[in-house]
């Protein structure tokens, strides 16, 4: 029985492949997704840690239902997911002794949903797959990895969130369709080509992959192959619109930012997609603490406005258009568009995906399961084809700038397995050099970065204008920047090394390694990173 997980930041959605049926559907796992009549049933990516020395916790509704949620208490964690990964991660508070990092939070919340999924269906080891998002960076993907092969689960595969949206939606008629995935914490767009499969067609390899099961003669029979064209992405989401409400509270009512305020402002934003005003009102029997909260559609747009919601969303929007136009794809023979996540709901951002499409072509009927019902199709036979969405490079000294840089080795969108390797030429920059070493790096985009930081009991996270762009060595560490000893030491002023680089199918970087003096192969096909 194959199951999927699509954890997000401000609900996660479980679901499962019904082998009477032969459809895909949500689940609700007792005590901790939502109440009773919920549809689609959800989990809260909320956790409260009761006592972390012995890894006791509460998830989900359990949350909820103690009003854990509305208190300020170092114990209780929301949006976590968007710090997994992160290179800064802020003051996160020591609890019963034991240091706190974003990925303990991810990782207890990540088990207890198996533990529970495991009490309701026994089969659920036999074969899962996760989502990410297609802005994550490969820590966050490597920690994701490092738990699944925790998990003891048969076989475990990761997907992009949008391809999964994209199949989620059943769109087998469609040729070429737009995800555009706005959840709590991010917001990723992703031009997903389905296509027939051809007896002669391969794919170019799934993301991650345990496990020799054989699933079943299934895998043969359905005809889909999804190929990623064009990706984009921005750490904006639900999360943030969240705290602009507040902050515009706190201007015009001198309202505290607090964990109970933030949940205020989440159920006025989720009111306004619905109807054109919204009001909340809290009382507290046993502190007096009262709040009365009102706000129109058209002031929370004009708060949308204030913090340039809009001109962001163009700039991935953008981005993934040109990508598109370089494949010969205008936004006119687009086929359809998907709406995915919760804040894809807010009518403003409606508005805002029609400027740029035909109505007839957008669809929003399933904002919150597409993604989980989708991630089930890759076990079911529909094959994916990716490409890179970040580029790689090697650091070097820039002379001008006196200061270390980037020179790019393989760009965003290189299909792999690679077919043809990268070149690199080499010589020694000192004398008697004993051997050459590179740092290779994960770049980011370079319209911008993002901070992480606790303001108060809040998670905050913020962009950043730079023109360098964020970076992720992916081998700095001692024992792992050496690709190669030269023997006879190396002198400046000659080439020296020919380094050959290309990405297998696994999304391993591999290398290598001749010397153009002593005409020697040093290193044959080694692995310099692994980007999965």
């Amino acid at each position: 029985m194959s199951y999927a997980i699509d954890f997000g930041t401000s609900n996660t959605a479980i679901a499962r492949w019904n082998p009477i049926t032969q459809q895909p559907e949500t689940l609700s796992l007792s005590g901790i997704s939502h109440q009773a009549g919920q549809n689609p049933p959800l989990t809260p990516s909320l956790l409260y840690v009761e006592n972390a020395a012995q890894g006791q916790v509460l998830v989900g509704q359990q949350v909820r239902d103690r009003g854990l949620d509305i208190q300020s208490d170092p114990r209780f964690f929301r949006g976590f997911k968007r710090g997994i990964g992160a290179s800064v991660q802020g003051f996160l508070p020591e609890l019963d002794g034991l240091p706190i990092r974003f990925e303990q939070v991810g990782d207890w919340f990540i088990r207890t949903l198996m533990q529970q999924l495991r009490a309701s269906y026994p089969d659920a080891g036999d074969a899962l797959v996760l989502t990410v998002p297609v802005d994550s960076f490969e820590p966050y993907r490597q920690w994701l990895g490092t738990l699944c092969q925790q998990l003891q689960v048969e076989q475990v595969r990761l997907l992009d969130e949008p391809t999964a949206a994209a199949l989620g939606y059943g769109k087998a008629e469609a040729d070429t369709v737009l995800v555009v995935d706005f959840g709590g914490g991010t917001l990723d767009l992703s031009l997903v080509q389905l296509e027939r499969r051809t007896a002669q067609a391969k794919p170019m390899g799934f993301i991650l992959k345990w496990g020799e099961k054989n699933l079943s003669d299934r895998t043969t029979q359905r005809p889909q192959i999804a190929r990623v064209l064009a990706k984009a992405g921005q750490n904006l989401g639900g999360t943030d619109l969240d705290s602009w409400i507040v902050e515009f509270f706190a201007n015009a009512q001198n309202l505290p930012v607090s964990a109970l305020t933030l949940r205020l402002a989440e159920r006025l934003k989720i009111q306004l997609s619905l109807q054109p005003q919204a009001t909340e009102v809290y009382f507290n029997e046993e502190t007096f603490e009262s709040y009365e909260l009102s706000l129109e559609r058209s002031q929370f747009e004009q708060v949308l406005k204030d913090h340039q919601f809009f001109e962001r969303l163009d700039e991935s929007m953008t981005q993934v258009l040109q990508q598109a136009r370089r494949q010969g794809i205008t936004a006119e023979t687009i086929d359809a568009v998907l709406l995915v996540g919760g804040t894809s709901l807010i009518p403003a951002v409606q508005s805002w995906v029609g400027q740029y499409f035909d109505t007839t072509k957008i669809s929003s009927s399933k904002p919150f399961e597409a993604i989980a019902q989708g991630a089930l199709q890759i076990l079911q036979g529909v094959e994916v084809k990716d490409f890179l969405y970040h580029s790689y490079g090697i650091r070097y000294w820039d002379r001008r700038q006196n200061a270390h840089s980037w020179h790019t080795l393989i760009p965003s969108g290189q299909p792999y397995p690679m077919s043809e390797p990268v070149e690199l030429i080499l010589g020694a920059s000192t004398d008697a050099q004993p051997s050459i070493e590179l740092i290779v790096g994960e770049l980011g985009q370079e319209s911008s970065g993002t901070e992480i930081y606790f303001d108060g009991d809040r998670l905050i996270t913020r962009s950043l204008s730079s023109r360098q762009g964020q970076v992720q060595p992916l081998n700095d560490r001692d024992g792992a920047r050496s690709i190669a000893k030269l023997e006879p030491l190396g002198y400046p002023g000659s080439d020296r090394i020919r380094a050959l680089f290309r990405v297998d199918e696994g999304r391993s970087l591999r290398i290598t390694v001749e010397d153009l003096l002593t005409q020697e192969t040093l290193v044959t096909d080694q692995v310099v990173a692994q980007l999965s």
